[in-house]
């Protein structure tokens, strides 16, 4: 008895976050250092008396921040639990209103107070001049915010919430804290500036007249003019899409349902479109198809007609961006593809069903996820895409470029941009509802707890021929569009001098010995290294939070989910431009300053591509059968242990997929980069656009061939690490009919 009563008031895990709070209130720094967040020189300058450095005791020992006191009081409540059992009425009270109280409190005099004083009149007006300012926040903040919050949220789950599950519950709540923060804060700051008006003022009225332009919504391409860019972003998102999504299935099968011998070859060539900066890409199709590219030319004498600028508009467009997201449908289907059963399929061929009857009737119906997801994205990466209209666009407008030239441009129209924002935003969530209405609440679980050792058939010959078509014409485009990129890493100088050198990459990578020993004395290093270590960074990150989510919406029912769901996927609706400015709005100044940092870059990646863990994750966790978790659960074990020990080990083509996507995306993005970069953490990408706009097109170019070997690299090496999701079936492919 004295043992059950002992572990019935033993709470491992409440004990770890009061401890933890204590931790950031009393002997970490309250602000940010000046150093950036992961310098330590604080603890020999001045630390802890500094007010620099102080952490928030003791600021308010000195008198300083009294505003900071308050939230003592929340620290020292939980300690009085710590002898309760969960099921006492006192235990779940207290934690909810100490963690419910001290979060607020911390979030409201961070945003009440400025680096002006108060940073609302009525404040002022109530209790007089501040006299003080605010800083941005620093490590005891940040430990102390999640200190009351997982202190909120076990209170929650000792109240019942999801059986009680203090897992799935934080789960829930930090994934939403982080979210807001992240993704709705700073877009709400954007989309603000759409009721501004010229004074300064906001109404109705402002938003009205920009959202009924004729440069939105503009039917001129009907009679010999232009359309406006959403139009023109939504024929171009639903054309690209519905391609990436037929050449990611088409790959798939390949790979999957043909005994094809060179499988790895193949994977390494669908994924090397998604390793290459998107202009880099747009400069090897100008190479190939522009004005005076070598296709172009030859036709053109060919035929003896007069060269055209064809490329230029949606058709330019539509091939650079089908290039660049075949590969993240194809990262998609090819685990859903695996995933799917074969002893469904065999138990088709067994009733007598031809190859072609059992793909069309089982096999394709099981892979709707997959297809409906790859769809998904292709249609938000091709809304939110910028550098391809960029560089191709020519007369075609699209809203991400009207969003940039909005807001970079001249005109410097933040409501405009946020208007644009606004329509984009539409059109990505009308695509997201149309997928769940047409998903629906069918069931596609074909991993069961059940032995399955069947092997796929092979492909019906009325499929596999044109598959196979498809998958060498547009593989054998690849190779060459490739080929074009390195050649032109070797040529002296672009259209003038042929010439074969390496002095680009010797300007770019050359490394010296100096009396100090290795000197990189190229001019590519900085920010190549800073490259590296802020998409290692953010990868693992990016995983984490992608699947984390994508087991709770896939494993959980809870109140809110459609809406929680909704957040998820919000942050890749939106153009990276507006996320680099939203970013630069929301985080410049208290209570969150990060901009000039590398975690401004870091939590950018994290929620923009955050959306691809989760919907590979739904993808493949839609076909697993919720009788393993009841298993795990019945033995004893609890929601974490089940998402460690039996989710995730199934999980590992979502994992490979949300590691690799993020890992590339962050070494290859541009929009979002162009503003949150500094002079401290410049980006390869920044670097890349800075040489194309000063004409020195061979530096650019080897620059990229060397991100797109490194890429490859580390991809191999997440592939090794990650592995294969090992469900007891063989290998060999049956033969017969």
């Amino acid at each position: 008895m004295r043992k059950a009563a002992s572990e019935a008031t033993t709470h491992p895990v409440l004990i770890f976050w009061i401890a933890a709070g204590w931790v950031g209130y009393v002997l970490l720094p309250w602000y940010g250092v000046e150093d950036g967040f992961f310098s330590f020189g604080w603890l020999t300058g001045g630390y802890p008396f500094d007010q620099d450095y102080a952490p928030a005791a003791f600021l308010i020992a000195q008198g300083e921040k009294l505003w900071l006191a308050p939230m003592l009081l929340a620290l020292i409540a939980p300690l009085v639990v710590l002898r309760l059992r969960k099921t006492d009425p006192p235990y779940s009270v207290v934690l909810i209103l100490a963690g419910g109280f001290g979060f607020s409190w911390l979030m409201a005099q961070g945003f009440g107070i400025g680096i002006r004083g108060f940073n609302y009149d009525w404040l002022t007006a109530i209790f007089g001049e501040l006299g003080d300012r605010q800083f941005g926040m620093g490590y005891g903040a940040l430990i102390l915010a999640s200190s009351f919050l997982f202190l909120f949220t076990q209170g929650i789950a000792a109240r019942g919430a999801i059986n009680g599950d203090v897992f799935v519950v934080s789960a829930i709540g930090g994934v939403i804290v982080i979210v807001a923060t992240f993704v709705f804060f700073p877009i709400a700051r954007m989309l603000i500036a759409a009721f501004i008006t010229d004074d300064g003022g906001y109404a109705i009225g402002a938003f009205l007249s920009k959202f009924f332009d004729d440069r939105l919504w503009g039917l001129g391409c009907f009679w010999g003019a232009r359309c406006g860019a959403a139009l023109n972003s939504l024929f171009m998102a639903i054309c690209v899409a519905t391609l990436t999504t037929l050449l990611g299935l088409a790959f798939a099968l390949v790979v999957t349902r043909s005994g094809f011998r060179f499988n790895r070859w193949l994977r390494a060539l669908t994924v090397l479109p998604i390793i290459t900066p998107p202009f880099v890409i747009s400069l090897a199709l100008i190479l190939l198809f522009g004005l005076s590219g070598t296709v172009t030319t030859f036709f053109a004498d060919l035929f003896g007609t007069q060269p055209t600028r064809w490329l230029y508009g949606l058709p330019g467009i539509m091939i650079a961006q089908t290039l660049a997201y075949t590969p993240i449908a194809f990262l998609v289907m090819i685990g859903v593809v695996e995933g799917v059963s074969p002893s469904m399929e065999e138990a088709a061929q067994t009733l007598r069903a031809d190859r072609w009857q059992t793909f069309k009737t089982v096999s394709l119906p099981l892979m709707r996820p997959g297809l409906a997801n790859a769809f998904l994205l292709g249609f938000i990466e091709s809304m939110a895409d910028f550098g391809n209209p960029l560089v191709l666009g020519g007369n075609y407008d699209v809203l991400s470029t009207e969003i940039f030239f909005a807001i970079v441009g001249a005109q410097y129209d933040q409501g405009r941009a946020a208007v644009f924002a606004i329509v984009l935003l539409f059109f990505t969530l009308s695509a997201f509802f149309a997928q769940r209405r047409w998903l629906g609440k069918r069931s596609y679980t074909t991993v069961t707890g059940k032995g399955d050792a069947g092997v796929h058939p092979l492909m019906p010959r009325r499929l596999a021929w044109p598959v196979f078509a498809i998958a060498g014409i547009w593989g054998t485009f690849t190779v060459i569009v490739y080929g074009m990129i390195v050649y032109g890493s070797f040529v002296e100088l672009w259209g003038v001098s042929n010439t074969l050198t390496f002095k680009h990459y010797i300007t770019a990578f050359s490394i010296g010995f100096t009396e100090h020993g290795l000197h990189w004395s190229g001019s590519a290093w900085d920010s190549f290294f800073t490259t590296i270590f802020i998409a290692a960074t953010a990868a693992p990150l990016t995983a984490a939070v992608g699947l984390v989510t994508a087991y709770l919406l896939t494993r959980q029912t809870f109140r809110g989910k459609d809406s929680f769901e909704f957040g998820t996927m919000l942050s890749f609706a939106i153009p990276g431009t507006v996320i680099g400015v939203s970013y630069i709005l929301a985080f410049n100044v208290p209570p969150i300053e990060l901009t000039g940092t590398g975690i401004i870059l870091v939590v950018s990646f994290i929620f923009r591509n955050m959306p691809v863990g989760v919907r590979a994750g739904i993808a493949s966790m839609s076909q697993l059968d919720k009788s393993l978790d009841e298993s795990s659960l019945t033995l004893g074990a609890n929601s974490w242990q089940t998402f460690r020990r039996v989710i995730l080990p199934l999980l590992r083509p979502a994992i490979l997929a949300a590691l690799v996507f993020s890992f590339v995306r962050a070494m290859t993005a541009i929009s979002a980069v162009i503003f949150l970069v500094s002079a401290q953490y410049n980006m390869a990408t920044s670097y890349i656009i800075g040489r194309v706009e000063n004409n020195d097109y061979g530096l650019a170019i080897a620059y990229a061939t060397t991100l797109i070997f490194v890429m490859l690299t580390a991809v191999a090496f997440l592939q090794l690490i990650v592995g294969r999701t090992q469900i007891g079936r063989r290998t060999q492919f049956v033969t017969g009919r």
